[in-house]
């Protein structure tokens, strides 16, 4: 299924897959790859029916039609993917902390992707041609948050990545995804159309945590995504739509995608 907004469609392939495509055929990326959510190899936590899992089923997808690709940090990193998504003309916009050899995956360095490669600072504003404004905004555990352990500790410190806004169509309609990261207050002052919140919960904000912040930001649609990958990663993204809507706010949810 894909979710159509104003003048966008999106599509959600599962973990942080998000493609977010324009009536004028502008198409832009958040994350591609991991999990096997690109290449028809991923399987539901506990090896569950796929077709009975809210979560798109896996799909061998390599369309090479992305105008943009957005990369938040090091876990969400996936050169493979990458390639399989971007077109030969791509700009591929890394946050700038982003190294592959400090992650334990094989992957490419990021100088090495064939593609634009514009790197991106933690508050930096980038204009893409045909696609408008890509603005990054710091995304990060609090070490005082609900996601931080006994000694404050957290699975993202800040430095480590980016949530992105970026506008795309000739409307320029804009979009945020947050990355992984805490439902930060900042992110309340984000002035966006189409909101694709990060539901999983436990290395980043909650279902109902998510469901707060869209309500203080108040987005024309809001679309989840990074749900349900892993176990890791459980949410309920009924109670979450219903959340969301009880605020009057619309939510759809993505969880078909072919």
């Amino acid at each position: 299924m894909t979710v159509r907004h104003d003048d966008l469609r999106v599509t959600w392939y599962g973990y942080a897959t998000a493609r977010v495509e324009s009536e004028d055929g502008t198409v832009v990326y958040t994350d591609p790859g991991r999990y096997g959510v690109l290449d028809g190899e991923w399987t539901p936590p506990g090896g569950g029916n796929p077709k009975a899992a809210a979560h798109p089923r896996a799909t061998d997808h390599r369309p090479m039609d992305a105008d943009l690709v957005l990369v938040t940090h090091d876990h969400h990193y996936d050169s493979e993917g990458i390639e399989r998504v971007a077109d030969d003309d791509a700009t591929v916009v890394v946050y700038e902390g982003v190294d592959a050899a400090g992650i334990d995956r094989d992957v490419k360095p990021v100088d090495e992707l064939p593609f634009e490669v514009v790197r991106i600072g933690e508050e930096d504003h980038v204009a893409v041609d045909g696609v408008g404004d890509v603005w990054s905004v710091p995304a990060y555990n609090d070490p005082d948050g609900p996601h931080a352990d006994d000694d404050g500790s957290v699975p993202h410190p800040r430095g480590l990545g980016v949530g992105y806004r970026f506008t795309v169509g000739e409307d320029d309609t804009s979009a945020f995804w947050p990355g992984d990261s805490d439902a930060l207050d900042a992110f309340a002052e984000i002035d966006a159309s189409l909101f694709l919140a990060n539901i999983s919960g436990s290395v980043c904000m909650s279902a109902a945590e998510a469901a707060d912040l869209a309500a203080r930001m108040d987005p024309d649609l809001v679309v989840p995504i990074h749900y349900n990958t892993q176990s890791f990663l459980e949410a309920d993204s009924g109670s979450f739509a219903s959340d969301v809507a009880r605020r009057s706010i619309p939510v759809a949810l993505d969880e078909s995608a072919e």
